[in-house]
């Protein structure tokens, strides 16, 4: 395999976590009589670019189908992360009617609802049917297509053209990242402005976040191989902010490479500089990995095995695609965690891709009290810890298994 941005051939072996369904294929009923197609999920890092990444095996229209389910607009915690960017980015730019702001992968409208609110013209690019729907419904305006250069072409020979590009958590799902980012060189005014939020490779590395590891993560990114894709590609990085949100992020801003109208921030170099001394521009960085990752797959089948052994009872919350890469890299099935909860009416009734463990909604929690519950997207750990407090009542425990198995 060539690297996707370079096309340097990659023989540096980040993680191999055998084969799993693609992580948002989400099941119903009569699919649990039929095949489950797995992909092998192997990530590779460019010596060259540092680009780590996904090995070629699903494409992108198997993966963000018509059914896709995954809806931003279910945590309170990021509508809110969502509302604050809108009114930072209004008052760092001084957007008003007369701007115009374009989210690539706008999902269910999550954030455009904020910029439709203050009366700011707002377009968004999804290619998922059902999310499309979703923020049509709140009067978004949207495009259902994948983003590139031929749609930014397009877009722009409208008048189209945007102050305020916003990509979020989306720079990892494209299998074409040159393509992509290209994109935005040709979409922005003169003046505009592209801002980027994705997780930092270095965190996930850091804290061995390998479940956030699917299929539909075509990149794991770092400043480093952002900015060389970027100057590659029509743009210039030019701020970094550092954020909590998916267990570390980067939110990167961009302007075009050919205008260069703000000066470069110190945040650049200072994260840059960060990569650097922790060794990830050197191969042997990434070679521990695959040991860490299997600490924490055999930590967490230590517990089930117990606590099923000990007549205990183990639920999970949080039907996140981050949650199937750790059931299915586990081996973990209903006989170890009875059902999924998840409070998107999309998923509930389904079962989970590759585990097949049923995904209910939060009354049968309630009723079943079990002596566990797992949350999955551990990343959402403070917000789900404060809805699940009523667990106590009945001396359940909350459990999450990255970076180490905690039980409270």
């Amino acid at each position: 395999m060539k690297c996707r941005h370079c096309a340097n051939e990659l023989n540096l072996l980040l993680v191999d976590l055998g084969s799993a369904p693609p992580s948002n294929s989400y099941l119903t009923e009569r699919a649990l009589h039929a095949p489950e197609k797995w992909f092998p999920l192997r990530v590779l890092v460019c010596d060259q670019c540092w680009l780590a990444q996904t090995e070629d095996f699903a494409q992108a229209d198997e993966l963000f189908d018509a059914d896709y389910a995954y809806f931003s607009g279910f945590s309170a915690s990021w509508l809110a992360h969502a509302e604050r960017y809108v009114t930072d980015m209004t008052a760092l730019l001084g957007l008003n009617a007369n701007s115009h702001v374009v989210e690539i992968a706008a999902n269910d409208g999550y954030l455009l609802q904020y910029v439709l609110a203050r009366g700011i013209p707002c377009a968004g690019v999804e290619p998922t049917a059902s999310t499309a729907a979703a923020a049509r419904s709140k009067g978004i305006p949207i495009i259902k297509e994948f983003f590139g250069v031929s749609l930014a072409q397009q877009m722009a020979s409208q008048g189209k053209q945007a102050d305020l590009m916003v990509a979020n958590n989306v720079l990892a799902h494209v299998p074409d990242i040159n393509d992509f980012v290209a994109g935005f060189a040709v979409l922005l005014k003169d003046d505009g402005v592209a801002t980027f939020e994705f997780p930092h490779l270095l965190k996930l590395l850091a804290e061995a976040q390998f479940d956030t590891i699917y299929h539909e993560h075509f990149s794991y990114l770092s400043l480093t191989a952002v900015q060389r894709i970027f100057r590659a590609n029509g743009l210039e990085v030019f701020r970094v902010d550092e954020l909590n949100t998916h267990g570390g992020s980067l939110r990167v801003f961009a302007q075009r490479s050919d205008m260069g109208v703000r000066a470069i921030e110190a945040s650049v170099a200072a994260v840059l500089e960060q990569e650097v001394a922790a060794g990830m521009l050197q191969a042997g960085y990434y070679r521990d990995f695959q040991a860490r990752a299997d600490r924490i797959k055999h930590e967490l089948m230590h517990f089930l095995i117990n606590a099923e052994r000990a007549g205990k009872t183990v639920a999970a919350y949080g039907a996140a695609a981050k949650g199937n890469t750790l059931l299915n890299y586990a081996g973990i099935r209903p006989d170890l965690v009875a059902f999924v909860v998840d409070r998107n009416p999309a998923k509930q009734g389904k079962y989970m891709p590759g585990s097949r463990i049923p995904i209910v909604n939060e009354n049968t929690l309630k009723a079943s009290k079990p002596d566990y519950v797992l949350i999955l997207p551990w990343n959402l750990r403070t917000e789900l810890a404060q809805q699940l407090a009523y667990t106590k009542g009945w001396g359940g425990k909350l459990v999450t298994a990255v970076p180490n198995l905690q039980i409270v």
